[in-house]
């Protein structure tokens, strides 16, 4: 049995974080795990805008509401699905991506929450599990199922090197540079190509 483990934003959706950036005009907030590999330091410095700026999660949620999938990442994920299984990896909280999933026909998410008090500020964050994209990989792999990764950033590397085969997807220079092992496409027909080729081995 094969399966697709795919990030979600800069793959699939665009980047929430960038999106609420832009909305907000607090352009610090467009930092994301493209730039940042630490995890915790970003989601600190963070957290540490959005309480310096008054903002809560209902603020972000509105901007998530009018955004939609990535062009073409609707019609990738429905040939997808129709090739093997699918699933998202994403380091994104439930209390972003539950709009975007159903834009993209609500495939399986394992992702991370937030922590918000009465008000809606946010607090914290819970992970799901640390290192859970390549934790995930790993587990599946355990259970007998080849494993196809891919997303875009730093955050991926680890699960892309546990997977049976991967790919980058529209990653930024310095990471491809980085990384010039790992195959990197930049459309979706090249995408589907990748995941066919490994499919067909």
């Amino acid at each position: 049995m094969c399966l697709v483990c795919l990030d979600l934003e800069g793959v699939l959706v665009p980047e929430i974080w960038i999106a609420f950036s832009e909305a907000a005009g607090i352009p610090e907030l467009r930092r994301t795990t493209r730039d940042e590999p630490d995890y915790d330091k970003l989601m600190r410095f963070r957290l540490d805008l959005l309480a310096r700026n008054k903002l809560k999660l209902p603020d972000i949620q509105r901007v998530i509401s009018g955004m939609d999938p990535l062009p073409g990442a609707v019609e990738f994920t429905a040939a997808l699905r129709e090739r093997t299984q699918l699933i998202i990896l994403s380091d994104t909280f439930e209390e972003f991506a539950r709009p975007l999933m159903k834009k993209l026909s609500y495939p399986t998410l394992f992702c991370n929450s937030l922590e918000t008090d009465r008000d809606g500020a946010i607090s914290g964050y819970r992970l799901r599990q640390r290192n859970g994209k390549q934790q995930a990989v790993r587990a599946f792999a355990s259970l007998n199922i080849e494993i196809f990764a891919a997303g875009d950033s730093f955050n991926d590397l680890a699960m892309i090197r546990e997977a049976a085969a991967g790919c980058l997807f529209r990653a930024p220079e310095a990471i491809r540079s980085a990384h010039k092992d790992i195959p990197c496409v930049d459309s979706y027909e090249l995408f589907l190509a990748e995941i066919d080729r490994f499919l067909g081995s």
